[in-house]
């Protein structure tokens, strides 16, 4: 937890740097709270540091495209001259994801895991995939992320103005 507070606190004195009055001042708190809410349910005060950059990353506004690379380099193993990614590196990634959506209600069943990870691993003779085709499966919006793109989309549209008025 320690670890994860002082990530926190450097990230957002970061961000108050380069965007002055829209960081709020207990945003460290609030993030680390969401953090434990999702990954420590059970009160041990441990949580994994892959577990929370993978929240931090699918909460952070950047692109999608941007977000799924930094999956694959989190939860990737380098093997040889190529880094893959396991189905079990794939299981833990969706089981660490389906833990934002839980937290209002709204996870899925370990099933849809497992569905997901035979989808993404289809016609798949390897015990392991390359970034292209991880990336690839991500693109085509597999059923147990769908609120990931989702709320991308939303918060993409927040900064929208249309100049029309309505009577």
């Amino acid at each position: 937890m320690q670890q994860i507070s002082r990530m926190l606190m450097k990230l957002f004195q970061r961000t108050r740097l380069e965007k002055p009055g829209q960081v709020d001042p207990k945003a460290v708190e609030f993030t680390l709270g969401l953090l434990i809410a999702m990954y420590d349910r059970s009160g041990t005060g441990y949580v994994k540091t892959r577990s929370a950059a993978a929240a931090l990353i699918s909460l952070s506004g950047d692109t999608l495209l941007a977000k799924y690379k930094a999956f694959f380099q989190f939860y990737a193993i380098p093997d040889g001259k190529e880094t893959l990614i396991t189905r079990s590196a794939l299981r833990s990634l969706l089981t660490d994801l389906n833990q934002i959506p839980a937290i209002v209600g709204e996870g899925c069943t370990l099933s849809c895991v497992e569905i997901a990870i035979h989808d993404c691993f289809h016609g798949v003779l390897n015990a392991a995939i390359v970034e292209e085709k991880f990336l690839s499966w991500l693109r085509s919006e597999p059923a147990v992320l769908l609120w990931l793109p989702t709320c991308y989309r939303l918060s993409a549209t927040e900064m929208v103005s249309h100049q029309a008025r309505c009577r």
